[in-house]
C-alpha cells in the first residue's frame, strides 16, 4: 500500500485554514484521511474590505501564522502542498508585498486566485464525481468578501463568475447594489436558460447551517428552512447565537448573512433547495493536488 500526504493553506476573508491529509492506495481504492486541520481566525477581509489593504499588525500575524503552518507542513513529509489566498488578499493593494514577505520568512508561496479558479477549485473537492451527469447544477459558494456562482452542465464546469457580495461586505455594511443588481440579472439569465436546476451549496456557514437544521445525510436542505433559520438567527445577537448554538465568534457575527445570500440566490432562481456537501475550498486543492500527482505518475 502506497501512502501520499498533502498539504493545503486556504487564506480566506474571514479565516485561515491549514489542511494536510494522507492518501492511502491500495490498487484502484484510495482512502482520504485528515491528519491535521487547523482554522485560525485571522479575518483579513475586515481591513482588505474597508480600508482597501491589510493593517501592518494584521499582515505580521498572516507571517507568524504561515511560519508555523511552514513548520507543520515540513514535518509533515507532504508529497506536494498549495497555498490559495482569495478575496480580502485580491482586494488588498498591499498583499503582493505581505506575499513577498512570506515568501522570504517562510519559503511559502502565496497563490491569490480569482473568482474562477476559486469555483473550480471547490468543483473540484471530490464531490464532483458523485453528481448525476444528466441534470443540471448550479453551485453556489458564499464567502467573506465574494459569492461564486458557478454553472455545471452533464458532470462538466462550464463557466464561473465572481461577485462582490460577502458575509464581511454585509457586516459592515460596504456592499454595493449594482453587484445585487448584476447578480440578479445573470441569475435570470440561467433560470430562462435552464430551467430544472439543482442547487449546491458550498462553504463553512452552509454547512453549518445544514447541521443547525439537522438535515439527515443525504437529503437536501429546504430553502423554506433556510428562511425559517435566518428569521430566528437574525433576532439574536452574535454572543446570544454563541452562547444557544455554541458557534465561533467569527462564525456568530456573519451566519446571518450568509443564510441571506444562499436564500437570495435560490429565489431568484427558482429553486427550493440545496445540496450541500461537506466541502470547503480546502477539500478541493487537496483532491486536485491528488489528482496532478496521479496524472503525473
Amino acid at each position: 500500500m502506497k501512502t501520499l500526504r498533502f498539504a493545503a493553506i486556504d487564506i480566506g476573508s474571514n479565516a485561515v485554514r491549514l489542511l494536510i491529509s494522507s492518501i492511502s492506495l491500495d490498487g484502484e481504492t484510495e482512502s482520504y484521511q485528515k491528519l491535521i486541520k487547523i482554522r485560525s481566525p485571522l479575518r483579513l477581509g475586515q481591513e482588505s474590505f474597508v480600508s482597501g489593504e491589510i493593517l501592518e499588525d494584521t499582515a505580521k500575524q498572516l507571517i507568524q501564522l504561515m511560519k508555523e503552518y511552514s513548520l507543520l507542513i515540513e514535518v509533515s513529509d507532504v508529497t506536494a502542498y498549495r497555498a490559495c489566498a482569495t478575496s480580502a488578499m485580491r482586494d488588498a493593494v498591499n498583499s503582493k508585498e505581505i506575499i513577498e514577505e512570506i515568501k522570504r520568512e517562510t519559503d511559502l508561496t502565496i497563490e491569490v486566485v480569482d473568482g474562477q479558479e476559486e469555483s473550480r477549485i471547490i468543483y473540484k473537492s471530490h464531490f464532483a464525481e458523485n453528481l448525476n451527469k444528466d441534470r443540471n447544477y448550479i453551485s453556489v459558494d458564499v464567502g467573506g468578501g465574494s459569492t461564486e456562482i458557478s454553472l455545471i452542465l452533464e458532470g462538466e464546469l462550464i463557466q464561473s463568475k465572481s461577485y462582490n457580495i460577502g458575509t464581511i461586505r454585509l457586516l459592515n455594511d460596504i456592499e454595493k447594489s449594482e453587484d445585487y443588481d448584476e447578480l440578479h440579472k445573470d441569475l435570470h439569465a440561467l433560470k430562462m436558460l435552464y430551467p430544472v436546476i439543482d442547487l449546491i451549496g458550498s462553504g463553512g456557514n452552509i454547512i453549518a447551517l445544514n447541521a443547525l437544521a439537522q438535515v439527515p445525510k443525504n437529503e437536501k436542505l429546504s430553502v423554506t428552512t433556510l428562511e425559517s433559520l435566518y428569521d430566528t438567527l437574525k433576532q439574536h445577537t452574535a454572543e446570544e447565537l454563541i452562547e444557544i448554538y455554541k458557534f465561533k465568534v467569527d462564525r456568530a457575527d456573519v451566519i446571518e448573512h450568509a443564510a441571506s445570500i444562499y436564500i437570495d440566490v435560490a429565489r431568484n432562481l427558482g429553486a427550493n433547495d440545496y445540496i450541500v456537501p461537506n466541502k470547503r475550498l480546502i477539500d478541493g486543492i487537496i483532491h486536485s493536488l491528488y489528482m496532478k500527482w496521479k496524472d503525473e505518475n
